[in-house]
């Protein structure tokens, strides 16, 4: 027997050692770790404690163990098991459309797309109808940007600005525009937590889409419902009038379109760039030069994600191979029954993910290959796990007051990140819509629809 075909045999029929999820361990106590004692044990002013240590780093580090820990081969077949993983076909164009991603990101905020689009929505919105406005705006800019952070970057200000002459609470106003950007985020088709989400698990991001709708949208029509009440609660409506160009809307709109019609994503984003690229230099917002550095930061942005994906599939490949993984699933068998308890399992391993490493994508990524045995061990469609992945880090992330979502949004209102929590309502209500969406999970619609996934 070859060594190439011993490893492919061990890969499939790996003996369950929990030992062999002592990387994870020391990612979590050296990120997590550090996280705790720059951000509250010994704080630095204007320095987020969480993001001190590089993730990069501990990652690496992770690897290194995980390597170590791999007995009975050479460095090179060690490294082969590792290129295996990242290998993966997923991987591969998981980092494609994180590259275009961040293209179309970058170009479209430098474009003034994502505040045209939000001056625009905000002076039509009726004044009464200001704040639950705000959240319907930040769930379509969240969705059309594909990121939270940009998102709250963008309408935190704006959020501000409205609390003082609606004479609202300033945390109500922000966390409005942090649920939404969440809801965005979570659905959006350019999203990292998408991209993630479904090329780990194989599916066709509508079909992730449409699985997670139905959980969401219930979730954010409640929270709207809320707002609406609270809005008429407040004494003082207020004109909002901003300043936006129609033509820098419009690839958003075309983008929102294109996904939706399930084009290639990315052919979309790519066709994306190069619309923004166009209106930006048609109305004068960009030049050649502000143009090509917009593309240049917005790859710049998803290094991190991108080299995370790399070292997370490496470190994941040496870890089912040493039976980490299997042990997983055993642990899960034993304390959950059928697929509703293994849908819970890979809900509550994101959820600790996001809640330990404070990245949804990170989260997702680390999750994501024990999650799809996991489906495999239960008969769960991987659509189904797909948006389990992505909800679960949506609400975990949305809700830890040292994520970037929470300290960015904090941090533009001069309020604390803990202030904005207990309005949180999105957050909350997704929680209780997704374990209400496992407790009544449907049978899958068959097995061949599992085979060809």
């Amino acid at each position: 027997m070859t060594l190439q075909e011993g490893t492919q045999e061990n890969q499939e029929k790996p003996q369950a050692h929990g030992l062999a999820l002592i990387p994870i361990i020391v990612f979590l106590v050296i990120y997590l770790g550090a996280g705790i004692y720059f951000e509250f044990i010994n704080p630095t002013k204007g320095q987020k404690g969480f993001y001190v240590m590089s993730v990069v780093v501990s990652f690496f580090i992770a690897l290194i163990v995980a390597l170590l820990q791999t007995r009975g081969h050479s460095f090179d077949e060690k490294i082969r098991l590792c290129a295996r993983g990242i290998g993966d076909e997923n991987i591969a164009v998981m980092i494609f459309i994180f590259i275009a991603a961040g293209c179309f990101s970058g170009v479209a905020q430098a474009a003034g797309g994502a505040e045209s689009t939000a001056n625009m929505l905000l002076t039509i919105l009726p004044g009464r109808f200001a704040l639950p406005g705000l959240f319907l705006i930040a769930c379509l800019i969240s969705m059309a940007m594909g990121t939270s952070v940009g998102t709250i970057t963008v309408l935190a200000p704006i959020a501000v600005n409205l609390a003082q002459h609606a004479q609202l609470s300033i945390p109500l106003s922000v966390a409005t525009v942090v649920s939404g950007a969440m809801f965005g985020d979570n659905l959006s088709f350019i999203s990292d937590t998408t991209i993630a989400a479904t090329k780990t698990q194989g599916v066709a991001m509508i079909d992730k889409f449409m699985t997670n709708f139905k959980v969401a949208l219930p979730a954010a029509l409640g929270t709207f419902a809320i707002l609406v009440v609270l809005s008429f609660q407040s004494s003082q409506s207020v004109d909002l009038h901003y300043d936006f160009n129609f033509w820098q809307v419009v690839p958003y709109i075309a983008v929102l379109v294109a996904s939706l019609c399930r084009f290639n994503v990315f052919g979309v984003l790519c066709g994306g760039v190069v619309l923004f690229s166009l209106v930006g230099l048609a109305t004068h917002s960009l030049n050649a030069i502000s143009m090509l550095s917009a593309l240049k930061d917005g790859t710049a942005g998803m290094n991190e994600t991108i080299i995370v994906a790399i070292l997370v599939a490496a470190i994941g490949s040496l870890i089912k191979h040493n039976g980490g993984f299997a042990w997983i699933v055993e642990k899960i068998k034993t304390h959950f029954n059928g697929r509703r308890g293994g849908s819970l399992g890979i809900g509550l391993l994101t959820l600790f993910m996001d809640i330990a490493t404070a990245n949804n994508t990170v989260a997702i990524v680390m999750a994501a290959p024990i999650a799809r045995d996991i489906s495999k061990e239960f008969n769960i469609e991987p659509r189904q796990v797909a948006s389990l992945l992505d909800t679960f880090s949506c609400i975990g992330q949305g809700i830890i007051p040292y994520g970037a979502q929470l300290l960015i949004a904090a941090s533009i209102a001069n309020i604390s990140a803990v202030s904005i929590i207990p309005f949180l309502f999105y957050q909350f209500l997704l929680l209780v819509c997704v374990i209400a969406s496992i407790v009544v999970m449907s049978k899958p619609r068959t097995q061949a629809v599992r085979n060809k996934q």
